[in-house]
This record gives structure tokens, sequence and C-alpha cells, in this order.
């Protein structure tokens, strides 16, 4: 018994040697983790002004989609006699935090790229201000965006399964939250949040986009809107369609940015299953159908149906 107990303490005193003797050579990888961060050719932000934070702004799309969407995503009870109080509580919690991040976001692009002051705190407090006012007319849209979805969707049993379950009411909210922010010429916030959507959803939505109301993603996996897309009223588009760009030469990215590059839809489009729809000319005239599949880099008159001819099966 004894021979084991002291077999037992060896075989620990070995383990906490052979442990410590790795976690000796830790500082000397810090050391030069930290040395590393200088090399111009790699990425750090490492300064006394914080950059902004990507869990915040995650924080702040859920806070605002309880400001959309009362009593559907608030952890406690909503009723009538609370309701003031709670959206106002709501209202000054998001508008914190929201004016804290503009103002990172502004006061970073301000130190990276030596613009001239933009009194970025007075900006945060502005635009987050203006971000509130806007929660109506979002709300109202994204009305219009739940009713055409369960209009068009026979498998929807109630607005309340699309609003909670429908990842296009979902990527669509984060875009229309973002665009506010893009109008107002908000560095780096827009993209968080649309990536963010696109991460969970894997609808790709860029904030730059001009979309309409009674818009649906059905499905949606694998949509990817591009920034100068414009999309008209009562458009459906379902999964895997890209409305995107014309492949670019590798010096184009200057001299194209901000110039129109992606298509236009006008209103009452479908497009179907799979469908590219490529280039800033492009524009799918109001009530066409553009069927699975089909790839276009050319214009659509009105009242158009696009669809492939059927492929001959082979069987073997």
């Amino acid at each position: 018994m004894k021979d084991e107990l002291k077999k037992r303490e060896e075989s620990c005193t070995d383990e906490v040697e052979s442990v410590l003797h790795f976690r000796q050579k830790l500082p000397a990888v810090a050391d030069r983790i930290i040395e590393h961060c200088g090399d111009g050719e790699c990425f750090t932000h490492v300064d006394f002004e914080p950059i902004p934070s990507k869990e915040a702004v995650i924080n702040i799309i859920r806070k605002y989609r309880e400001i959309l969407f009362p009593g559907y995503y608030n952890a406690a009870k909503l009723d009538p006699v609370n309701l003031r109080y709670n959206m106002g509580q709501l209202v000054s919690v998001v508008f914190d935090e929201l004016s804290e991040q503009i103002a990172h976001s502004i006061r970073h692009d301000c130190f990276r790229y030596d613009k001239r002051c933009l009194e970025c705190t007075e900006e945060g407090h502005r635009i987050a201000l203006a971000v509130l006012e806007a929660a109506p007319a979002i709300r109202r849209r994204m009305a219009t965006d739940v009713r055409a979805a369960y209009e068009g969707d026979p498998a929807a049993k109630s607005y309340d399964e699309i609003i909670f379950s429908y990842p296009g009411i979902l990527a669509i909210m984060v875009y229309r939250i973002a665009h506010v922010l893009y109008e107002h010429d908000v560095p780096l916030l827009p993209r968080i949040m649309t990536e963010y959507a696109h991460s969970v959803t894997g609808i790709d939505i860029h904030p730059g986009a001009r979309i309409g109301e009674r818009f649906v993603i059905d499905h949606g996996t694998g949509v990817v809107i591009g920034e100068t897309t414009e999309i008209g009223k009562n458009v459906r588009i379902y999964q895997g369609v890209t409305l995107g760009a014309l492949s670019l030469p590798k010096d184009a990215g200057e001299k194209l940015r901000g110039k129109k590059r992606h298509p236009t839809i006008e209103d009452e489009v479908i497009i179907y299953a799979g469908s590219t729809i490529l280039g800033g000319d492009t524009i799918i005239g109001a009530r066409s159908v553009i069927g699975g599949n089909v790839w276009l880099t050319e214009s659509v008159p009105p009242d158009t149906k696009v669809l492939l001819e059927n492929p001959r099966l082979i069987y073997r």
C-alpha cells in the first residue's frame, strides 16, 4: 500500500513538473506575439481608442428587434400597463449603446485614415436618435414584408410563425436597420450587422441595397444581394438567387466604387431558385418571372417569363 502511494506521488510530481516546463515557455511566446503586433503587414488594433464591438452590435440588433416587434422577443412580460415604461427603458438603452458604437466607428475611421474631426460623440448621438426615430417607418415596412410572406406561403400557419421562425424576415429586418446607418455614412456598423444576419440565415444583403415594401425571401439560403441593387415593391425571390456584379478587373475597385454595379428589379417580379442576375445596366421589368437556374446579364422587358428549356434526362 505504501509503495502504491509513493508511486502515485512521484507520478503527480512528474506531471506537475512537465506542465511547468511548458508553461515557463509562455512569456517568451507572448513577447514574440506582442513584437509581431508592430508588423505593418498584419492587422491589429492596439490603441487607447476602442474599435467597435461586434458583440455590442449583435446585442443592439436583438434589442432593436424588441422595439420593432413588441412582445415577441422581450424577456419580461409586456402588457398595456407596463408598455410605456418598458419601451422607454428599451429605447434609452439602445440609444446609449448605439451612439457609443457609432462614435467608435467614426473615431476609428478618423484615426486610421487621417480624416478631419467629425465630432464623433455628438455625431453618435445624432445618428442614434435618427435610427430610433426611423423605428415606426421600419416597423410599418416590416409589417408589409410579414404579410407578403404569409400571403404567398400556404405552409405558413400564422403571422407569429413567420416573425418567430422565418430566416428571410430576420435578414430583411437587420438589413432595414443597417440601411439607415448606411444612409448616414456610418462606417463598419452596417456591414457588421448584415454579415451577422448572413452568418445566422445564409442570406447576404448589403446594407446599401435599396429594397421596397412587401419583399419576400422564401427559404433564403444562399441569397446574395449586392450593394447597388434596387428592388421595387412586392418582389419575391427564392433560395440561391444572386443579384450581383459582373466580374471586375483587379484595378477596378476604386474606379467603380459607388457606381451602379448590380441589377434593378422592378415591382412584382418573382425570381425562382438558383437564378443569377448580374450587372448594373440589367433591369428586370415589372411583373416578370425569372425561372430557376437562369443566368442573366441583360435586361428583360416588363411582363416577361424567362425560362430554361427542359433538360434531357438520361437513364442508364
